[in-house]
């Protein structure tokens, strides 16, 4: 019972942590993926390779050297960048999700028929337009199930943040745990982890069925 009483305020602020990453993350990623993949898919080589070799590094480095990156090595660059903690958690987060969500939408995007793009043209649509209204629809249904993994795999990164000496979830599992020398607070955060990924599930998956019938 102590344990509890020690644990919940903590949980209560990591929460808040977590919750505002998971959100900022998930926001501006959706967001950004789309001119990445657009780049990626360039038929200019420049900027296609750029996009790629992005894609790749994000990809091919943990996140959690990532963030050390942001944090730690900036400053250490010849033009020095100095960083507050929340500030290198949102632009690491956000530059990893971001090559994740662009891969996928990339991915989507060639699954189309080529006859779509062209019916748009044939109609005298923009090609920005047949994207958003004709493409865009389609590869979200497609490609809506590697988004959903995508979004879990999110929730748990954000327990990363404790290497920044920030306070989340996990965080405060860890710091209960050392004053009592016990493992429970670790029990009772695994717990609230299930829960929210169980709460994740079942929307994504609800808003996957809608999705796959419209």
């Amino acid at each position: 019972m102590e344990i509890l009483q020690r644990l919940i305020p903590l949980l209560n602020e990591g929460m808040k942590t977590t919750a505002s990453v998971f959100a900022m993350t998930l926001l501006v990623s959706a967001i950004l993926c789309v001119p990445v993949a657009w780049a990626r898919l360039s038929r200019h080589l420049i900027i296609s390779k750029i996009a790629a070799i992005y894609i790749y590094i994000m990809r091919a480095t943990p996140l959690l050297l990532q963030l050390m990156f942001v944090f730690f090595g900036l400053p250490l660059l010849p033009i020095p960048l100095k960083l507050g903690r929340f500030t290198s958690i949102f632009i690491a987060f956000i530059l990893n999700y971001t090559a994740y969500f662009a891969e996928i939408l990339r991915g989507g995007i060639q699954s189309v028929d080529p006859g779509q793009w062209e019916a748009g043209k044939v109609l005298g649509l923009s090609k920005p337009y047949t994207f958003f209204k004709v493409i865009l629809p389609v590869v979200i249904q497609r490609s809506f199930p590697a988004y959903s993994n995508e979004v879990i795999t999110l929730v748990k990164d954000t327990s990363l943040v404790y290497i920044l000496g920030v306070m989340d979830i996990l965080k405060a599992a860890k710091s209960v745990s050392n004053t009592m020398s016990s493992i429970l607070p670790y029990v009772y955060v695994g717990v609230v982890y299930l829960i929210i990924v169980g709460i994740l599930t079942v929307i994504l998956n609800k808003m996957e069925r809608k999705i796959q019938a419209s």
